[in-house]
C-alpha cells in the first residue's frame, strides 16, 4: 500500500513541476494525506522498518512540541494557544487525548500572519524542580510599513521570550524576560545550552537588519534563564551594538538545538529559493545574509554572486533545492540503535512544491562532518514543523496543517 502511495506521489510531483511557457506560474502541489489510518509503515535505510502512529489530530498549524517527564506533551499552536496532549507517550497503557481546554496564562499574541504568532515551547533543564515552561511569541503592536516592497502595511510585532510555572493545566506567574524592537512578524526558537544559557533565534528575511548589530533581528541571541545578558557575550559594552547578540547575518531561523556531547549550538535556517542551511553557531560570527547565500531570488534570478567570502561562516549542511527546514534534534535514545547520534530536521516542502515535506536524517562523523542523508515520511505529504525525542526514547513530530497532528515514530522488528 505504501509503495502505491509513493508511486502516485512521484507521478503527481513530476506533473506539478512540468514547466509552462509564459510568465504565469503553474499550479503545483500535492494534497496531504488525511492521516485516518491507525498507523503507517515505512522502509528506511538503516533502521529497516518504522511505524508512524497518529497520536492526535485537530491542531491547526502547530509550531513547537515539548514532551513532559510524565508522558504528556505541550504543543504551541501559532494561533495563540498552548495545548496539552495527555498521555502522548501512551505510558501505562493509557490512550492519548487532546485536552479540550487550552493552557491558561498565555498573553495576547499577534495573529499568525506569515511566521507570526505563538512559537517555541521548551522546558527548563530543571523543570522537575521548578516547573518552568518557556515560550516565545510575537507581541502585537500597531500597523506599520511592510518590509516586502509593494506589499500593504503589516502589523508590527516584537519577538518576546516569556516564562511561567506549569501546574498541569495553566501557566502562573507569567512574565516576559526579553522583548525585541517593533518589527514585521518573524518566527523564533529557543534552546538551552551549557550552563543553562538560553539561545534565541530571530528573523530578518527582507532587509539588511541581519547585518545591523544595533538590531536584535536576523540574530542568535544569548541570555541567562532570567533574561539577563551574560557578561561574556561578544558585543557587550560596544557602542551601537546590542549586548544580547551572539551571532548575526541570519535569515529565517525556524530550528535550534544543542549537540548532546559537545554543547555546540546548531540552527536550521531558511534560504530564499534554495540555500537552506544548518549552521554551527559561534560567538560574534557573521553568517552572511543578505549579502551571501547559496539560494536564488524567488523569481529564479541570481541573489548573490558568491555564497561565501572572507569573514563569512560556512554552513555545516546546505540543501539545494530548499526543504524549508524547521525544528531539529539529535537522537540520543536506544529505541532506534542505527540512528543514535543522527540529526533530524523537519521539512515543510522540497523545491518550492507544496505537499512534499518530510523528515530529514543527517549522519555525521565525530567531527560533525556529514556522511549521508535520508528523507523520511515523504509519502504522507505533510509539512513537518517540529521533531523531538520523548522520555520513552521514541521520536515525535508535529505536522503544520489545517488539521495538524502529533505523530509518534516507532521501530518495527
Amino acid at each position: 500500500m505504501s509503495r502505491l502511495v509513493l508511486t502516485a506521489a512521484s507521478v503527481a510531483l513530476m506533473l506539478a513541476m512540468t514547466t509552462v511557457t509564459g510568465q504565469q506560474r503553474p499550479s503545483v502541489g500535492i494534497t496531504p494525506l488525511a492521516l485516518t489510518e491507525a498507523s503507517y509503515t515505512f522502509q528506511t535505510a538503516e533502521q529497516p522498518r518504522i511505524r508512524v502512529v497518529p497520536i492526535v489530530r485537530g491542531l491547526p498549524h502547530p509550531f513547537s512540541l515539548a514532551l513532559l517527564p510524565n508522558g504528556d506533551a505541550l504543543v504551541a499552536v501559532r494561533g495563540a494557544q498552548l495545548r496539552i496532549v495527555r498521555n502522548a507517550t501512551g505510558a501505562g497503557g493509557k490512550a492519548p487525548a487532546l485536552d479540550s481546554e487550552p493552557v491558561a496564562g498565555i498573553p495576547p499574541v499577534a495573529p499568525p500572519t506569515r511566521n507570526g504568532g505563538l512559537h517555541e515551547v521548551a522546558l527548563h533543564p530543571q523543570f522537575a524542580e521548578n516547573r518552568f515552561v518557556y515560550f516565545t511569541y510575537n507581541r502585537p503592536g500597531e500597523m506599520g510599513p511592510n518590509p516586502q516592497p509593494g506589499r500593504p502595511p503589516t502589523r508590527m510585532t516584537a519577538v518576546t521570550l516569556a516564562r511561567g510555572r506549569f501546574d498541569g493545566k495553566a501557566l502562573t506567574d507569567v512574565r516576559d524576560l526579553f522583548t525585541g524592537d517593533w518589527e514585521a512578524p518573524s518566527g523564533s526558537r529557543i534552546a538551552f545550552g551549557p550552563g543553562g544559557l538560553i539561545y534565541l533565534t530571530t528573523g530578518a528575511p527582507f532587509d539588511s537588519k541581519a547585518q545591523d548589530l544595533n538590531s536584535v533581528y536576523g540574530k542568535v541571541l544569548r541570555l541567562h534563564d532570567d533574561g539577563k545578558v551574560p557578561a561574556d557575550n561578544p558585543f557587550v559594552g560596544k557602542p551601537n551594538m546590542r549586548p544580547e547578540v551572539y551571532s548575526y547575518g541570519h535569515r529565517d531561523q525556524l530550528g535550534l538545538t544543542v549537540h548532546p556531547q559537545t554543547g555546540a549550538v546548531l540552527n536550521a535556517e531558511h534560504g530564499p529559493n534554495g540555500g537552506d542551511e544548518v549552521n554551527v553557531i559561534r560567538p560574534g560570527r557573521n553568517y552572511g545574509w543578505p549579502k551571501f547565500s547559496y539560494g536564488r531570488n524567488y523569481d529564479g534570478s541570481v541573489l548573490a554572486e558568491n555564497p561565501l567570502a572572507a569573514g563569512i561562516e560556512a554552513p555545516l549542511v546546505v540543501w539545494l533545492p530548499s526543504i524549508a527546514p524547521s525544528g531539529l534534534t539529535f537522537y540520543t535514545g536506544d529505541r532506534f540503535p542505527a540512528w543514535k547520534g543522527n540529526l533530524f530536521v523537519g521539512s515543510s516542502r522540497r523545491g518550492e512544491v507544496p505537499g512534499t515535506g518530510g523528515l530529514e536524517r543527517v549522519v555525521f562523523n565525530d567531527q560533525l562532518g556529514e556522511l549521508r542523508r535520508e528523507t523520511l515520511l515523504t509519502a504522507l505529504h505533510q509539512r513537518i514543523r517540529d521533531v523531538r525525542q520523548g522520555p520513552d526514547g521514541l521520536l515525535y513530530v508535529i505536522t503544520d496543517e489545517d488539521d495538524g497532528a502529533l505523530l509518534r515514530l516507532e521501530p518495527l522488528p
